[in-house]
């Protein structure tokens, strides 16, 4: 498979925007713990930050294979439809109305950039 074909691209958009939500995720789960500095805080600020460097060095690879004017836009728009469905599910917050439009608002711009 080559890395400039569209399923390429794809996997390598849906690696960054993995990383990011996770890293997102973690390091937000970590700073509202309130409390001491335990270890499973820590370990959730660790991991966050891990995957944030991996969405990063993801994105540099992106960008040496393709086109940045489609992975840096779709990456980052797909990263906040990523980061409102995990806010509502994994860190069980009030996401309402409007950001879930501007995620389809989001999505169908993401659409538009592909064609």
């Amino acid at each position: 498979m080559k890395l400039s074909s569209g399923l390429a691209i794809a996997v390598m958009i849906g690696v960054i925007v993995v990383t990011a939500t996770a890293g997102d995720v973690l390091i937000a789960s970590a700073m509202r713990r309130v409390g001491t500095l335990d270890r499973a805080k820590a370990a959730y600020f660790v991991a966050g930050i891990a995957f944030m460097a991996l969405s990063f060095f993801a994105l540099l690879f992106s960008l040496s294979h393709a086109d940045v004017s489609l992975v840096a836009p779709a990456a980052g728009s797909l990263t906040f439809v990523t980061n409102a469905v995990a806010a509502k599910w994994v860190l069980r917050e009030n996401v309402d109305r409007r950001r879930w439009l501007a995620a389809v608002f989001v999505c169908c711009g993401v659409a538009l950039l592909k064609r």
